[in-house]
């Protein structure tokens, strides 16, 4: 009977922990293309992205408010990445040498943000897309808030295995709106699409200040806090997208076991209990099934299909995961605790992880 009254308690208590996380906190729409705005300068680090890149450009050209510079900065690419943007037209060079004490991604902004000269940055990871207006809604809702923003994209899953990543997507979204984060003093922005103006991300210290962090996207709005500068996170839906990983389950894992411990170190404490409870529920409705003919199994069935309704509304504004992964959502759990498995594997164990054929080490930010 105990188990039964903890069965009931549960399920209840991780759906409203969900509930309570997910906030639609989505890009204001502009349509007003003649507002006033400073000169706007695109950053796109960039590193074997030939595939992604030519999408990125032709949103950026399609733009209704049009980027007065768009700067790709090659890290030391061994494909066509660098050759694509030339054939653009757009402001492209090799990324010095990685000097010692630096990560790759943080050199290559770094060094995008000096040849820079917007007093409005956009800073884009290649694989994003832009609807129509997002530059006009992006800088609109910087200019109405002030300080820095960032864009949780709207996460286009196409293949099979690229929707095992669904509960993944939905924690970050967790992450990123909870509540909770609003005065968290370590809160983080997300790196794909930050938009700042130049005196704040200078008064920040911008890149060199957090040069030999992994989690430079998180490390990075603490920075901005510690400055004074009001933090603010979105997420993208119909405005802000993007592709993550279209070359295999292989680099999907590689990409999230790189930071899915250490990001958690971040979370105000009620974020990742909630999230926790949200866990717990969800993993304890998928034993429906291996309680089935017992007394257990209706109110874990009835809380599995509540969690299943929940993803299916959340993947409305977070990602097109389609149909069965939110109703056999155990499959993105068995993926999620792979990715944990790795990732705490790789930082704990081995002290580094990989990323685009490099080494990362864990904490010091050396790269071989």
């Amino acid at each position: 009977m105990l188990g039964l009254i903890l069965c009931i308690l549960i399920l209840p208590i991780g759906m409203i922990s969900g509930m309570i996380l997910f906030q639609k906190n989505t890009i204001p729409y502009s349509e007003n293309s003649n507002a006033k705005h400073g000169k706007i300068s695109v950053i796109i680090p960039a590193r074997n992205e030939e595939k992604n890149l030519p999408h990125l450009l032709d949103s950026l050209f399609n733009q209704s408010v049009q980027p007065d510079e768009i700067i790709v900065i090659d890290d030391h690419s061994q494909d066509q990445t660098k050759h694509i943007a030339e054939e653009y037209g757009v402001t492209t060079f090799t990324a010095p040498p990685l000097p010692a004490g630096w990560t790759g991604k943080n050199w290559a902004v770094w060094n995008g943000y000096l040849q820079s000269n917007g007093d409005i940055l956009l800073f884009l990871d290649a694989d994003i897309q832009l609807a129509e207006n997002a530059i006009q809604s992006l800088i609109s809702a910087q200019k109405r808030q002030s300080g820095v923003l960032s864009v949780v994209p709207y996460h286009r899953a196409e293949k099979f295995y690229e929707k095992f990543a669904m509960v993944l997507n939905i924690l970050g979204a967790f992450s990123f709106t909870s509540p909770f984060e609003k005065n968290n003093l370590q809160k983080g922005l997300y790196g794909a699409c930050i938009v700042t103006t130049r005196d704040d991300y200078e008064k920040a210290g911008g890149h060199q200040m957090i040069r030999n962090e992994m989690l430079d996207d998180l490390n990075l709005g603490a920075l901005f806090q510690n400055a004074g500068i009001k933090v603010s996170n979105y997420i993208g839906t119909d405005l802000v997208s993007f592709r993550m990983y279209p070359n295999g389950i292989k680099s999907e894992l590689e990409g999230f076991a790189k930071g899915a411990i250490l990001s958690t170190s971040s979370l105000h404490p009620l974020t990742l209990s909630s999230i926790i409870l949200w866990i717990i529920g969800l993993v304890s409705s998928q034993f429906c099934f291996l309680f089935f003919g017992s007394k257990y199994f209706i109110p874990l069935l009835i809380g599995y299909i509540c969690f299943a309704i929940q993803i299916f509304y959340i993947n409305h504004y977070i990602g097109s995961f389609g149909i069965v992964h939110p109703c056999f959502h155990f499959l993105s759990m068995l993926f999620f605790l792979a990715v944990i498995v790795y990732s705490l594997y790789q930082s704990v164990f081995r002290k580094k992880v990989i990323w685009k054929g490099r080494y990362i080490q864990v904490g010091r930010g050396d790269q071989s």
